[in-house]
């Protein structure tokens, strides 16, 4: 409850912020900096707690043969966590597009609730999805914290004008690089809902 509680918090403070800033369109409030840093750490922390002190057997078991073990969660959102901020990086690098905001259907809390919706099915990527591209779930974990420290950082100073820039999601349309940003962190959220719920599996190994 108290983490339910939490975001709701997150949410309401970035619309009553955001509802009376006055900043040049190439920049973000204080407020949308605050909140997207704030739900990067918290989700972090969720997805960490989340796969603390699991084993091997833990990390590796499957419900069946369709479904992801915690240890190709912990993969996939590590690989998402580089590729998409790549994706975002070099549409940052693109002309600024200002006539596409009409373009933008969904508000950023939208995006985030649609996304950690699970009850809406997805489908990944196929350069997406698990492979053992990592040597274990620690190297996994150590690179989506690494990738995960340095967007924090850029989220803390950036000016880039993350507004008047867009990416088009496969599902949701166009999206400003804003947006993106929170939905990278959401993305690690709607996964990490993935984990606990194979951690729920009756048949999840006791140790």
């Amino acid at each position: 409850m108290k983490k339910h509680l939490s975001f709701g918090l997150l949410l309401t403070t970035l619309f009553l912020t955001t509802s009376f800033a006055l900043v040049n369109g190439d920049t973000l409030t204080a407020a949308e900096r605050k909140f997207a840093i704030d739900y990067y750490r918290q989700t972090e922390r969720r997805l960490l707690d989340d796969v603390s002190g699991l084993s091997a057997a833990q990390l590796h078991f499957k419900a069946d043969s369709s479904r992801w073990s915690v240890a190709e969660c912990v993969e996939h959102i590590a690989l998402s966590e580089s590729l998409i901020w790549q994706w975002i990086q070099g549409a940052a690098k693109q002309p600024a597009a200002p006539e596409k905001r009409s373009e933008v259907k969904m508000t950023t809390e939208q995006l985030i609730q649609a996304l950690t919706d699970r009850s809406k099915k997805m489908s990944a990527p196929e350069f997406l999805k698990p492979e053992n591209k990592f040597p274990d779930t620690q190297a996994a974990l150590s690179a989506f914290m690494s990738r995960r420290d340095s967007t924090i950082r850029y989220l803390g100073t950036t000016n880039d004008d993350l507004k008047d820039h867009f990416i088009t999601h496969p599902v949701y349309g166009t999206v400003d690089l804003y947006q993106g940003l929170v939905m990278l962190a959401a993305h690690s959220a709607r996964h990490t809902l993935q984990i606990e719920e194979v951690k729920a599996n009756p048949n999840f190994p006791k140790q």
